[in-house]
């Protein structure tokens, strides 16, 4: 039982058992995309250990949408009334400096509490999904494929038979306007 067609077998002589397929047995592939050589550890990479990119956290761009704020964004002084170009360097970077690390010190403190519950809560969503949500849909539209048959069996019997003699009864009536002014 490892499946698949020898050569100069032909089709027909592999029919009298259900477990053999044309690309292998499931627990013994004997095709390429399937071979044990193709799935050992060294070429199977582990999601959970991948590389992160430290540069491009960005990736999928998710958060273009974003507020991306800039000190020339919030704090803009029209031609005509100018502060001191000393006070302005220090407004940017006191803004700058203040954004940069109040962020770096709420994901500290916030983000990994956070990143454990979004994980929780990710994980709880999959387990639904994959366990009841489909399971669910697909045993609905199996029933209702059951339902809708009986219906259109119902309607081929009981309706078909009657809108069909009320058409040929129907049929012969003429109608014709005239417009007499």
């Amino acid at each position: 039982m490892t499946g698949g067609l020898k050569d100069g077998e032909k089709e027909e002589e592999c029919l009298h058992s259900p477990f053999i397929r044309k690309q292998g047995n499931i627990y013994k592939p004997n095709n390429k995309d399937m071979d044990n050589d193709s799935m050992n550890e060294k070429t199977m990479d582990d999601i959970h250990t991948k590389e992160i990119d430290l540069v491009n956290r960005d990736p999928k761009r998710i958060n273009d949408d974003v507020v991306k704020v800039d000190f020339e964004d919030i704090i803009a002084e029209p031609p005509g009334t100018y502060s001191f170009d000393g006070v302005w360097k220090a407004s940017f970077t006191t803004f700058t400096v203040t954004k940069y690390w109040v962020y770096r010190l709420l994901t500290a403190l916030v983000g990994i509490p956070l990143a454990l519950i979004w994980g929780i809560f990710f994980a709880i969503l999959s387990f639904l999904h994959i366990w009841a949500v489909v399971p669910c849909v697909k045993s609905y539209l199996i029933e209702i494929h059951c339902v809708s048959r009986v219906y259109s069996i119902c309607v081929h019997t009981f309706c078909d038979p009657l809108f069909e003699a009320m058409g040929k009864c129907l049929s012969s009536i003429r109608i014709s306007a005239t417009k007499e002014v």
